[in-house]
């Protein structure tokens, strides 16, 4: 499998668009929980935050049409709702977060100035970058995300060999488990069905129609991000554990990103992380509303004038929802992500399986027991855990905030044997 520079430059396209608030917070702070079972919990993250955004890329691949092709094996009426749901919830929480993590971090510590400000001049130069969408591949791919890497990578590399401080024993339980749940909060799966069109539409924009060398293309630059994610994750998750007796317990997201950063780099380590806060967080929020503005556009009937509105409101909305600091945002997003998640991942794996073992009536009930079984993770996550305890004690891994994640592996199996069998009894 050959990696040629277009190659990698779509992969770091794709890495700089995954990576972004979340994926720099949630790592360390991880890490400093885990403690000695690191290795563990880090294994649960990759899972969700990088092993099936990487398969959603391949799903694009192998579609390579729009988000609303991800789900049409349910229906066009659901395809389109869960597509509407997912460029809602894009816009609302992880793009505005993005903006929130710049300031507190990036912003907030060297200018005496309102996020207002921050959240302003930060969603002009996203809608400058989106309305430019022709050059987004390239300008992402070429530039910034290097630079992201690179930062961060050595974050890792000299917090891994200058802190020689013992590892703290963990009080996790279910340390897997655990990680999947948190690699949740990155987004990257939904960004995955997000920002796999992004790319798909940028190369048909250069004029490269051919679907074969689309999807190699496609697929290797989805390896490219995947290995770079896994490489920063890991580092940042181990650091995180290494710095467990540094920092006290009660340490915020971005505090705690802010010590790590001056005990590695120095007092100029301030100044690197304002730099790697502000490209990862704005590589992101350009790829989210471009992948938004790109869905309306096709909408509304390739409509240029629906594509500007689109990125307008999307920047917007990022503004002010901006104005929360991002534990606000991230304790919001548990509800959207318990509905949305499950669905996503299964439409996912749906997307990748071998068409024989897909067809749209495994698809439906797949989907149907995936939604079902989801409710009382949902419902807990709004409070309503006590009056569900029984329920959640009887689903198997229904306390662990995977109640549907059998029903809908064993509902796929089934169906695939009652397909299999009917097709047996025609053929006789």
């Amino acid at each position: 499998m050959r990696f040629n520079k277009e190659t990698f430059v779509a992969g770091f396209a794709l890495f700089s668009m995954f990576f972004g608030a979340g994926n720099l917070m949630l790592p360390p702070f991880l890490g400093l929980n885990a403690g000695d079972v690191w290795f563990q919990v880090m294994l649960g993250f990759i899972i969700s935050a990088v092993i099936i955004p990487l398969l959603g890329i391949i799903a694009h691949a192998r579609i390579q049409g729009t988000m609303l092709d991800f789900a049409k094996k349910v229906s066009p009426t659901f395809s389109l709702i869960y597509c509407l749901l997912v460029y809602l919830i894009s816009i609302v929480l992880p793009s505005p977060r993005t903006a929130s993590v710049t300031h507190e971090i990036a912003i907030q510590p060297f200018f005496d100035i309102s996020s207002w400000h921050t959240s302003g001049v930060y969603f002009a130069l996203v809608l400058l970058f989106v309305l430019n969408r022709s050059k987004i591949l390239g300008l992402l791919g070429k530039f910034l995300s290097p630079i992201i890497f690179i930062v961060v990578l050595s974050i890792i590399c000299i917090g891994i060999f200058s802190i020689d401080a013992p590892i703290q024993p963990s009080m996790i339980q279910t340390p897997i488990i655990n990680g999947l749940l948190e690699g949740y909060q990155t987004f990257d799966a939904i960004g995955a069905v997000v920002v796999g069109g992004v790319v798909i539409i940028s190369l048909q924009i250069k004029g490269k129609n051919d679907f074969d060398q689309n999807r190699k293309l496609i697929i290797k630059s989805g390896i490219v991000a995947g290995v770079g994610l896994l490489i920063i994750y890991a580092g940042m998750i181990y650091n995180g554990a290494v710095f467990s007796t540094l920092f006290d317990k009660e340490v915020t997201r971005t505090e705690l990103l802010s010590g790590m950063s001056l005990k590695t780099l120095g007092h100029i380590g301030k100044l690197f992380l304002s730099i790697l806060v502000g490209l990862a967080c704005f590589t992101t929020a350009v790829g989210i509303v471009t992948g938004t503005a790109d869905f309306m556009k096709g909408i509304f009937g390739d409509s240029q004038k629906a594509y500007v509105t689109t990125a307008i409101i999307g920047c917007v909305l990022g503004v002010l929802m901006g104005q929360f600091d991002v534990h606000y945002i991230i304790t919001v997003a548990v509800p959207a992500l318990m509905f949305i998640y499950p669905i996503t991942i299964i439409l996912i794996l749906l997307n990748v399986l071998p068409d024989r073992f897909t067809n749209p009536l495994v698809f439906r009930a797949v989907v149907i027991a995936t939604i079902l079984f989801s409710v009382p993770d949902f419902l807990s996550s709004v409070g309503m855990k006590e009056h569900l305890q029984s329920i959640l004690d009887f689903l198997p891994l229904g306390n662990y905030s995977l109640a549907w994640l059998l029903p809908a592996l064993i509902t796929l199996l089934v169906m695939n044997l009652i397909t299999a069998t009917n097709k047996n009894a025609e053929a006789a």
